[in-house]
């Protein structure tokens, strides 16, 4: 799930720094919200895109992988 919410921030972020580049900057206040998002995730423990993400079915118990990861990397 960690894997999924990084590839999304990244793909976010750098997307919204092409947009801004070359349509507006205004664009750039998608980057400021995905770097708050991640800043404040990492405080309080709370991902809006992990609640997305499993309304949609993904990570939990759907994801035996996800478990393995986490239990090899010691969390």
């Amino acid at each position: 799930m960690h894997l999924l919410i990084r590839r999304f921030a990244g793909t976010f972020i750098l997307a919204s720094l092409l947009l801004a580049h070359y349509h507006s900057q205004n664009w750039l206040w998608l980057t400021a919200f995905v770097g708050f998002n991640l800043l404040q995730s990492s405080f309080t423990n709370f991902c809006p895109l992990e609640i997305v993400l499993h309304k949609f079915g993904v990570g939990g118990a759907c994801c035996p992988n996800d478990k393995m990861s986490d239990s090899a990397s010691g969390s």
